[in-house]
């Protein structure tokens, strides 16, 4: 009899659906990832693709689900506290990359042209749900 994978989650990186494999597989789910190989060999392709997909045994989707939705997804500073956000105070809070400023700008463009990656970005934290954009002030 043969059983079908189904795909319960997709990664930019290999090693972000590495660390949920292995938290999937330590619960007794089998794991599959399609495209890994293929987004280590050429990152940028990622979004092209649809970035490293995260498949389990569809007998096994429901669970892997909710295991996937207990991990925390949210920003947490130094001492392993929520960051909240300063406009409304919650703690849904990702951090996310920018090349608004003119530094992160001109250092994208020269990584661009040179064909290497930027040597320098702005990191900034981004409120889910007032989506308000922040540094963090230590």
């Amino acid at each position: 009899m043969s059983e079908t994978f189904r795909t319960i989650a997709q990664f930019q990186y290999s090693s972000e659906a590495q660390i949920v494999k292995g938290r999937l597989e330590a619960e007794g789910i089998q794991v599959f990832l399609a495209d890994a190989m293929t987004i280590d060999v050429d990152p940028l392709v990622s979004q092209a693709i649809g970035g490293v997909k995260l498949k389990v045994l569809a007998r096994d989707a429901m669970k892997a689900q909710y295991i996937l939705d207990t991990i925390a997804k949210y920003a947490l500073d130094d001492n392993g506290d929520p960051i909240r956000c300063p406009n409304c105070q919650s703690q849904e809070i990702s951090l996310f990359s920018t090349i608004k400023d003119v530094k992160s700008f001109l250092a994208f463009t020269l990584g661009f042209l040179s064909g290497t990656l930027p040597f320098y970005r702005k990191d900034k934290y981004r409120c889910s749900r007032c989506n308000t954009e922040f540094d963090l002030r230590v």
